[in-house]
Protein backbone atom coordinates (compact mmCIF):
# COMPACT_ATOMS: atom_id res chain seq x y z
CA UNK A 1 0.00 0.00 0.00
CA UNK A 2 1.04 3.39 -0.67
CA UNK A 3 0.22 6.69 1.07
CA UNK A 4 -0.90 9.62 -0.49
CA UNK A 5 -1.90 13.53 -0.12
CA UNK A 6 -3.75 14.45 -3.58
CA UNK A 7 -5.10 17.84 -2.16
CA UNK A 8 -1.90 20.41 -0.20
CA UNK A 9 -1.22 24.44 -1.20
CA UNK A 10 1.74 26.25 -1.11
CA UNK A 11 2.52 29.55 -1.12
CA UNK A 12 1.61 29.63 -5.18
CA UNK A 13 -2.06 29.78 -3.87
CA UNK A 14 -3.37 33.03 -2.54
CA UNK A 15 -4.71 31.97 0.97
CA UNK A 16 -1.23 30.01 2.17
CA UNK A 17 2.31 30.76 2.53
CA UNK A 18 3.46 27.31 2.84
CA UNK A 19 6.99 26.78 0.98
CA UNK A 20 7.82 23.70 -0.78
CA UNK A 21 10.60 22.58 1.18
CA UNK A 22 8.16 22.81 4.38
CA UNK A 23 5.70 20.62 2.79
CA UNK A 24 8.38 17.94 1.45
CA UNK A 25 9.30 17.39 5.46
CA UNK A 26 6.81 17.37 6.75
CA UNK A 27 5.08 14.19 3.96
CA UNK A 28 9.04 12.88 5.12
CA UNK A 29 7.67 12.84 8.52
CA UNK A 30 4.35 11.77 7.80
CA UNK A 31 5.88 8.64 5.69
CA UNK A 32 3.85 9.86 2.99
CA UNK A 33 5.08 8.16 -0.30
CA UNK A 34 3.19 10.40 -2.88
CA UNK A 35 1.84 14.29 -2.77
CA UNK A 36 -0.05 17.17 -5.06
CA UNK A 37 0.65 20.43 -4.87
CA UNK A 38 -2.30 21.43 -5.76
CA UNK A 39 -3.00 25.45 -5.59
CA UNK A 40 -5.96 27.65 -6.73
CA UNK A 41 -5.87 28.14 -10.45
CA UNK A 42 -1.80 27.92 -10.85
CA UNK A 43 0.48 25.35 -11.76
CA UNK A 44 3.24 26.86 -10.61
CA UNK A 45 3.56 25.35 -7.43
CA UNK A 46 3.62 21.81 -8.97
CA UNK A 47 6.18 22.85 -11.60
CA UNK A 48 8.46 23.85 -8.43
CA UNK A 49 7.74 20.69 -6.05
CA UNK A 50 8.28 18.43 -9.46
CA UNK A 51 11.68 20.02 -9.81
CA UNK A 52 11.99 18.98 -6.35
CA UNK A 53 11.25 15.83 -5.90
CA UNK A 54 13.07 14.03 -8.91
CA UNK A 55 15.84 11.31 -7.64
CA UNK A 56 13.97 11.40 -4.02
CA UNK A 57 11.66 9.07 -2.49
CA UNK A 58 8.46 10.84 -2.89
CA UNK A 59 6.68 11.21 -5.92
CA UNK A 60 4.89 14.14 -6.76
CA UNK A 61 2.32 14.51 -9.19
CA UNK A 62 1.29 17.60 -11.16
CA UNK A 63 -2.19 19.08 -10.31
CA UNK A 64 -4.26 21.93 -9.75
CA UNK A 65 -7.79 23.62 -7.98
CA UNK A 66 -9.93 25.22 -10.29
CA UNK A 67 -12.43 27.61 -9.41
CA UNK A 68 -15.41 26.89 -12.12
CA UNK A 69 -18.60 28.67 -12.57
CA UNK A 70 -20.31 26.73 -10.00
CA UNK A 71 -17.37 25.32 -6.83
CA UNK A 72 -13.45 24.26 -7.13
CA UNK A 73 -12.72 20.71 -9.16
CA UNK A 74 -9.14 19.42 -9.08
CA UNK A 75 -7.52 18.75 -12.06
CA UNK A 76 -5.10 16.09 -11.12
CA UNK A 77 -2.45 14.90 -13.34
CA UNK A 78 -2.35 18.20 -14.80
CA UNK A 79 0.68 20.13 -15.31
CA UNK A 80 -1.08 23.07 -17.75
CA UNK A 81 -2.98 26.01 -16.54
CA UNK A 82 -6.77 25.80 -16.77
CA UNK A 83 -9.30 28.94 -17.60
CA UNK A 84 -11.48 29.82 -14.12
CA UNK A 85 -15.11 30.30 -14.44
CA UNK A 86 -15.83 27.65 -17.19
CA UNK A 87 -19.11 25.86 -16.29
CA UNK A 88 -18.13 22.42 -14.34
CA UNK A 89 -18.78 20.82 -17.18
CA UNK A 90 -16.06 22.71 -19.69
CA UNK A 91 -13.92 22.74 -16.64
CA UNK A 92 -13.89 18.69 -16.15
CA UNK A 93 -13.76 18.68 -20.63
CA UNK A 94 -10.55 20.40 -20.04
CA UNK A 95 -9.18 18.08 -17.20
CA UNK A 96 -9.70 14.90 -19.13
CA UNK A 97 -8.13 16.81 -22.32
CA UNK A 98 -5.19 16.98 -20.73
CA UNK A 99 -5.22 13.58 -19.47
CA UNK A 100 -6.14 14.22 -15.61
CA UNK A 101 -8.95 13.25 -13.20
CA UNK A 102 -11.15 15.23 -12.01
CA UNK A 103 -11.79 15.40 -8.41
CA UNK A 104 -14.31 16.68 -6.46
CA UNK A 105 -12.93 18.53 -3.13
CA UNK A 106 -14.64 19.48 -0.14
CA UNK A 107 -18.18 18.74 -1.71
CA UNK A 108 -21.31 19.83 -0.66
CA UNK A 109 -19.50 22.83 1.55
CA UNK A 110 -21.07 25.79 0.45
CA UNK A 111 -18.86 28.22 2.50
CA UNK A 112 -15.81 26.58 0.91
CA UNK A 113 -16.91 26.84 -2.80
CA UNK A 114 -18.29 22.83 -2.83
CA UNK A 115 -19.09 21.95 -6.39
CA UNK A 116 -21.52 19.58 -5.60
CA UNK A 117 -23.53 22.52 -3.08
CA UNK A 118 -25.08 24.10 -6.54
CA UNK A 119 -24.73 21.26 -8.94
CA UNK A 120 -25.83 17.85 -9.70
CA UNK A 121 -23.36 15.30 -9.84
CA UNK A 122 -24.94 13.07 -12.58
CA UNK A 123 -24.43 15.84 -14.77
CA UNK A 124 -20.85 15.61 -14.25
CA UNK A 125 -18.22 13.01 -15.56
CA UNK A 126 -16.14 12.58 -12.13
CA UNK A 127 -13.30 10.49 -11.27
CA UNK A 128 -13.44 11.11 -7.75
CA UNK A 129 -14.34 12.80 -4.99
CA UNK A 130 -13.07 13.69 -1.42
CA UNK A 131 -15.07 11.28 1.70
CA UNK A 132 -12.59 12.87 3.85
CA UNK A 133 -10.97 16.54 4.06
CA UNK A 134 -9.39 17.52 7.10
CA UNK A 135 -10.61 21.10 7.25
CA UNK A 136 -14.18 20.17 7.94
CA UNK A 137 -15.07 20.90 11.47
CA UNK A 138 -18.17 18.89 11.54
CA UNK A 139 -18.42 15.85 9.69
CA UNK A 140 -21.73 16.49 7.95
CA UNK A 141 -20.17 17.41 4.12
CA UNK A 142 -17.62 14.09 4.74
CA UNK A 143 -20.11 11.71 5.60
CA UNK A 144 -22.38 13.39 2.55
CA UNK A 145 -19.63 12.69 0.09
CA UNK A 146 -19.09 9.26 1.71
CA UNK A 147 -22.54 8.26 1.40
CA UNK A 148 -22.59 9.58 -2.41
CA UNK A 149 -19.18 7.45 -2.97
CA UNK A 150 -20.85 4.30 -2.04
CA UNK A 151 -24.30 4.63 -3.45
CA UNK A 152 -22.80 6.06 -6.95
CA UNK A 153 -19.62 3.64 -6.87
CA UNK A 154 -17.15 7.13 -7.40
CA UNK A 155 -14.04 6.48 -5.72
CA UNK A 156 -13.61 8.43 -2.19
CA UNK A 157 -9.96 10.00 -1.42
CA UNK A 158 -8.57 11.41 1.92
CA UNK A 159 -6.83 14.94 1.45
CA UNK A 160 -5.62 17.41 3.62
CA UNK A 161 -6.47 20.47 1.80
CA UNK A 162 -3.00 21.75 4.09
CA UNK A 163 -2.74 25.44 3.53
CA UNK A 164 -0.31 25.39 6.73
CA UNK A 165 2.90 22.76 6.35
CA UNK A 166 1.65 21.21 9.09
CA UNK A 167 -1.38 20.01 8.12
CA UNK A 168 0.17 18.08 5.62
CA UNK A 169 -1.17 13.95 6.41
CA UNK A 170 -4.11 15.12 8.62
CA UNK A 171 -6.06 13.10 5.59
CA UNK A 172 -4.52 10.60 3.27
CA UNK A 173 -5.48 7.61 0.78
CA UNK A 174 -4.13 4.53 0.70
CA UNK A 175 -3.98 3.12 -2.44
CA UNK A 176 -3.00 -0.62 -3.22
CA UNK A 177 -0.85 -0.29 -6.22
CA UNK A 178 3.03 0.66 -7.65
CA UNK A 179 4.33 4.08 -7.01
CA UNK A 180 4.08 5.39 -10.36
CA UNK A 181 1.33 8.00 -12.06
CA UNK A 182 -0.44 5.38 -14.16
CA UNK A 183 -0.55 2.88 -11.53
CA UNK A 184 -1.90 5.39 -9.11
CA UNK A 185 -4.70 6.99 -11.94
CA UNK A 186 -5.81 3.10 -12.38
CA UNK A 187 -6.03 2.21 -8.68
CA UNK A 188 -8.12 5.73 -8.36
CA UNK A 189 -10.48 4.83 -11.02
CA UNK A 190 -11.25 0.96 -10.36
CA UNK A 191 -11.96 2.35 -6.56
CA UNK A 192 -8.38 0.62 -5.04
CA UNK A 193 -8.31 3.12 -2.73
CA UNK A 194 -9.01 3.97 1.24
CA UNK A 195 -9.70 6.83 2.33
CA UNK A 196 -8.02 7.79 6.25
CA UNK A 197 -7.01 10.63 8.37
CA UNK A 198 -8.48 13.14 11.29
CA UNK A 199 -9.65 16.67 11.37
CA UNK A 200 -7.15 19.38 11.56
CA UNK A 201 -6.24 20.09 14.99
CA UNK A 202 -7.98 23.71 15.54
CA UNK A 203 -5.26 24.82 17.43
CA UNK A 204 -2.78 24.37 14.92
CA UNK A 205 -5.81 26.47 12.64
CA UNK A 206 -5.67 28.99 14.68
CA UNK A 207 -2.42 29.25 15.20
CA UNK A 208 -1.93 29.43 11.39
CA UNK A 209 -4.62 32.07 11.36
CA UNK A 210 -2.81 34.15 13.49
CA UNK A 211 0.81 33.87 11.82
CA UNK A 212 -1.03 34.53 8.06
CA UNK A 213 -2.99 37.24 9.12
CA UNK A 214 -1.67 39.39 11.66
CA UNK A 215 2.05 38.35 11.94
CA UNK A 216 2.43 38.12 8.37
CA UNK A 217 1.34 42.40 8.33
CA UNK A 218 4.67 43.24 9.90
CA UNK A 219 6.97 40.77 7.73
Amino acid sequence: MIKMDSHIHSEYSPDSFAKIDDILRCAKRENIDVIAISDHNTVDGTSEVLRKTRNTDILAIPSIEISSADGHILGFGCEENIPRDLTPEDTIDRIHDLGGLAIIPHPYCFYRHGLLHKTDYKNLKIDAIEVKNARFIAGYCNNKAKNLSKKENIPGLGASDAHYYEFVGDCYSLLDCEKDIESIFKAIKKGKIEAHGKGTSNILLSKYLFEKNVLKKFD
